[in-house]
């Protein structure tokens, strides 16, 4: 597709701009993208700001062209233009969703339009149409979690969402490697000192679906236990959201998908845990939302880059002593003698440039491992 665009391009702009709005919101549909993300693409590819105003499914958007979500009856005062060009979002239904200028939109308009809108009537049927906001029969499992993790959707909707998935009061959103997104109930998790629970629902392997559910379970039980980089066969890297009433789970699953920007696939060449909790992360978070792919990296992070490259064990090495309390347990954790550790520390010292030993030089470790973790994931994972 990216290859049609540029040779069209190279005979008709407009041609090829459409092409590559098909291709954009194709990759949106199959990653199964919310309402929100559609109609921030339609802004973004329009140059100018979008709303979907959905009476009967409950929903309002409205997105700036440089992708801020701006909506609610106090900042959209006005109704939708006459001469807005808009479009339903399904057949014979009234139009719904809109760009915000006035005339005809344009052969690129048009087709941000129409793809637009093909996209949100997926994402409604998907959500709204499976989990209606009144009672009715139970919908799949996959309908009713995306209506949780929506914040669009009417409380109502959510209410009812998680009465068919049987939750209880408190509950965790769950963000996969995969593209996919489950809740955990943690209504039963037992605190075992002040600030920190049992692996709870999770534990038990209350993901309620997707393959090698009962794998995945077990691993974040035996995560502190297992051998060092141990993972369970078939169970996707996963952010887990702390736990929250289920109308708030649309905050949970943002700090999940933030946390799975920190799992590693505990290999060693990207050694690390495939599970980690929203909560475990402490200030750590805050650094996923100023560094991705496109961030230069610092210094730190390439020295470490270039430890790797000349050392194969090097970054293994390094994450065991950066995670472990004294060189002794990140010996046994890596499984080499004391004495071997020692002697590949040092080495990794003198092509890192600084000693980990020391408690400066140990954060200033730590810090570069996980900045280098974002640098190799995408801020929309």
């Amino acid at each position: 597709m990216r290859e049609l665009a540029g040779r069209l391009a190279a005979l008709d702009p407009d041609a090829g701009e459409a092409v590559r709005v098909i291709a954009y919101f194709d990759r949106l549909t199959a990653e199964r993208a919310g309402l929100e993300a559609l109609v921030r693409g339609a802004a973004v590819l329009a140059g100018t700001p979008a709303r979907l105003a959905d009476p009967l499914h409950g929903v309002r958007i409205r997105v700036e062209p440089d992708g801020r979500r701006v909506d609610g009856p106090a900042r959209t005062p006005v109704p939708p233009g006459a001469d807005w060009p808009g479009v339903p979002v399904s057949p014979g239904g009234p139009r719904v969703l809109w760009l915000e200028q006035s005339g005809e939109p344009g052969p690129v308009g048009a087709m941000v339009l129409e793809r637009a809108a093909t996209a949100v009537r997926a994402a409604l049927d998907r959500t709204r149409g499976r989990a209606p906001a009144v009672p009715g029969p139970p919908a799949p499992d996959a309908a009713s979690v995306e209506v949780l993790l929506d914040a669009d959707a009417p409380p109502r909707a959510r209410e009812l969402a998680a009465r068919r998935l049987g939750l209880g009061p408190l509950t965790r959103a769950l963000a996969r490697a995969d593209g996919t997104a489950d809740v955990a109930d943690a209504t039963h998790e037992r605190a075992v000192r002040e600030g920190a629970v049992r692996e709870g629902a999770v534990r038990e392997g209350a993901v309620r679906e997707g393959a090698g559910r009962e794998g995945a379970g077990r691993e974040g039980a035996g995560r502190e236990g297992a051998p060092y980089g141990a993972v369970s066969e078939g169970s996707p890297r996963t952010g887990i959201g702390p736990a929250v009433p289920p109308l708030d789970l649309p905050h949970s699953y943002a700090q999940a998908r933030i946390a799975l920007r920190f799992t590693a696939e505990g290999t060693a060449t990207d050694p690390g845990h495939r599970w980690v909790r929203a909560e475990e992360l402490g200030g750590l978070s805050v650094l996923a939302a100023a560094v991705g792919p496109r961030t230069a990296p610092v210094p730190d992070v390439l020295a470490l880059r270039r430890a790797h490259a000349a050392a194969p064990w090097a970054l293994l090495t390094l994450h065991a002593v950066a995670s472990h309390a004294s060189l002794r347990t990140a010996a046994a954790a890596l499984n080499v003698h004391h004495s071997t550790l020692q002697e590949r520390l040092a080495h990794a010292e003198r092509l890192l440039g600084w000693n980990v030993r020391e408690p400066a030089g140990r954060l200033r470790l730590q810090l570069a491992l996980a900045l280098d973790r974002l640098h190799r994931s995408p801020a929309s994972t």
